[in-house]
Parts: C-alpha cells; structure tokens; sequence
C-alpha cells in the first residue's frame, strides 16, 4: 500500500523533457507545471539553508526565476532535477554569503510547527491539485531534516544514490541506509495522521 501511495508522489522525467520543450517553443505558461511539480522539491532545498519561511519562500521562487531564464542551457545531459538543485544550491549560498548567515538544519519542533502554519510547504497560488501529494507533503514536514531532504531528493527529485550521497556529503551506502529508516519514518506518519484517508485509497 505504501508503495502504491508514494509512486503516485513520484515526478515523471520524461513529463518533464515535454514542458521544458514546449517552453522553449515559445510555451510559456507551460512552465507552470515545472514549477507545481518541484516547489516542495526547491522549498525543501531552501530549508536546509534557513529556517526562516519566508526567507525559503523568496529563495524558491528566484530559484524558479533562474531555472526559466536558464531553461536554454539545459542540455538533458543530466536530470532536470539534478539541474535545478544545482541552482537552487548557489542561490541559496549567495543569499547566505550577503547575510552573513551560518547554515544550520530545522529541528523537529521548527519544522511541524512550519507545517501547521503552511500547510503544504511553498503552495504559491494555496492549492495542490492532488491530494495525495498533498498528503505526502505533509507527512514528509514532520520528518526531520534529513529524513525529508533524503525523501525529497529520492521521490520528488528522482535522484540517485550516488546522487543523494553527492548532495548530503555521505557514500552511496550510506544514503541507501538513511533513505530505508526515512522510508518507515514516513510510512509511520502516513498511518498515524492519514489512516482514513489511506483506507479510502485501499478501496
């Protein structure tokens, strides 16, 4: 079941090979879905650098900013995910160089409070099409910090082991291993705040 619910949660790369080409001929309301299907991906990126919501806000959004600008140098020599990271990344490390700021990860009690406040992370327009994205997002805010990251860069960035090890600066094995123990800490936060909604899904 739990399979079931997080593959729906799961971002289709080659949908996104097909916006990116429709945006770069001359669709440009089509990179609305590029951003509806990555902005808990950058919000959750931008968390990492500060804990302030509104700070991760302004970041997500001139991330989404630069990806549009840039979307021509995009080669699809890699993930548009790993891309996108990448610029998340900078962006937020030159917010945090102009002010000064110390890198520091969100407790637990920080981040459900986040999520009891926001509801579902950067909503932008304050909808999700999809209730069950909606759901995971949740579910994911009340994990801590790198249990969320590892889940976000796996599922919603489609990111590889290798990948993820790159990102959070561990080996491969061992992101294998966080990624297992985030799985079931997610699994348990599914089945305690979403078992009604997980039993409709069953039927």
């Amino acid at each position: 079941m739990f399979e079931g619910v997080i593959s729906l949660f799961m971002h289709n790369a080659t949908e996104d090979n097909e916006i990116i080409c429709r945006v770069l001929k001359g669709d440009q309301q089509a990179f609305a879905g590029l951003v509806k299907g990555y902005r808990h991906f950058v919000f959750t990126i931008a968390l990492r650098y500060t804990d302030n919501r509104e700070d991760a806000e302004e970041l997500a959004q001139d991330v989404f900013v630069k990806a549009y600008r840039s979307l021509a140098d995009f080669r699809h020599q890699s993930k548009f995910s790993t891309w996108l990271y990448t610029i998340a990344a900078n962006t937020c490390r030159s917010f945090l160089r102009k002010r000064k700021t110390v890198i520091h990860s969100l407790s637990d009690e920080t981040t459900f409070n986040f999520v009891n406040s926001n509801g579902q992370g950067m909503s932008g327009d304050g909808q999700m099409a999809e209730p069950i994205a909606a759901m995971m997002n949740h579910s994911i805010g009340l994990l801590n910090a790198d249990d969320a990251t590892i889940i976000t860069l796996f599922y919603k960035g489609d990111q590889s082991l290798e990948e993820i090890g790159q990102v959070m600066g561990i080996t491969p094995n061992t992101a294998k291993v966080k990624l297992f123990r985030a799985r079931q800490r997610l699994k348990e936060k599914l089945e305690k705040h979403f078992s009604g909604e997980l039993k409709e899904i069953r039927q």
